[in-house]
């Protein structure tokens, strides 16, 4: 019997495009029932990743497997396993909703009766049912985006690869997919979770893996992760008021590394805490500010990534 303890396994995957080494012999598992999510700056080879696992590129050496079946010797039993949902629509316009799932579906050898039952079910889930009859250009871009998870799960996948499921999609769109993607995954559902989105990542994930430069970074729990880089931790304070050039008052304070405005707080970044929250206390005192809210922050997921894609974060002085 097929041992399949791990729904993704990548040996020495690599992908070049001429001399440009995009992927560079990455190992990852992604394991059967968990939530993965798969981050990186642009270029950092997410999209080669899974264009090789999904079997869209062929690696240039090493392989992957997806529920033990090898992508390139076995590649119609992996891929009968997985259902795909790109960040750039795959809907034909000039069809209903209703069409799209039916012509999806028989992409996938899905029978007739089944896929007319997988389709109703996923259309009223996804609140389109009322629309199934309407061609998908009338669309807006939240309901395409809920037609295209429909079409990538018509086929009843074991593993589902997202690609930037919420990217700019309105309020009720994003709550209506996350609920799906979490209800899945209960059922026992893998997900492969590509994102710029880090706290989405962040409270989505049971793992997640960094990729930089066509190599894996990190991948760990997102809390383990955060721990790290526990000396990048921060104080966040909003004042009842705003004193001209505060920025840079608050950054002569002892212990601070960096300071950021983020909205009406500002986040002074340090190695210590507690010195700092004393240095606020007398800058505060002695320019009559009143804290409104105070707050001392572990390192962030977002710091993580940062930190380990050597992003430089540049964040405009403002003066008041």
């Amino acid at each position: 019997m097929r041992k399949m303890e791990n729904a993704i396994e990548t040996i020495n995957l690599t992908k070049y495009y001429d001399e440009f080494l995009a992927v560079d012999h990455i190992n990852f598992e992604v394991k059967k029932g968990e939530i993965f999510g798969f981050l990186g700056p642009n270029g950092a080879g997410k999209t080669t990743t899974i264009r090789m696992l999904i079997s869209l590129t062929k690696p240039s050496e090493g392989t992957a497997k997806i529920f033990g079946y090898d992508i390139q010797s076995q590649t119609i039993a992996a891929k009968k396993h997985v259902g795909i949902v790109p960040e750039i629509s795959n809907i034909y316009d000039d069809l209903s909703a209703w069409d799209n799932l039916m012509f999806t579906g028989e992409l996938y050898q899905v029978s007739k009766a089944e896929r007319e039952k997988k389709a109703r079910e996923l259309l009223e889930l996804f609140g389109l049912y009322d629309r199934r009859n309407s061609k998908a250009k009338g669309f807006s871009k939240g309901m395409k985006r809920r037609l295209t998870l429909s079409m990538g799960l018509i086929n009843t996948p074991q593993l589902l690869f997202l690609d930037e499921p919420t990217s700019g999609l309105d309020v009720q769109s994003v709550l209506i997919i996350k609920d799906v993607v979490r209800e899945l995954n209960q059922k026992g559902v893998t997900v492969f979770l590509t994102t710029h989105d880090i706290e989405e990542a962040n409270v989505t994930c049971d793992r997640v893996a960094i990729i930089h430069k066509g190599k894996i970074a990190a991948i760990d729990t997102p809390e383990t992760l955060k721990k790290t880089i526990q000396s990048v931790q921060s104080v966040e304070v909003a004042f009842d008021k705003t004193l001209p050039k505060i920025l840079k008052e608050l950054e002569k304070i002892q212990s601070v590394n960096e300071v950021r405005k983020e909205g009406d707080k500002f986040r002074l970044y340090t190695h210590d805490p507690a010195n700092v929250l004393s240095g606020l206390w007398e800058y505060a005192k002695a320019n009559g500010l009143k804290p409104v809210s105070l707050t001392t922050l572990g390192p962030s997921l977002e710091d993580v990534f940062v930190k380990l894609t050597e992003i430089e974060v540049k964040t405009k002085k403002e003066e008041f």
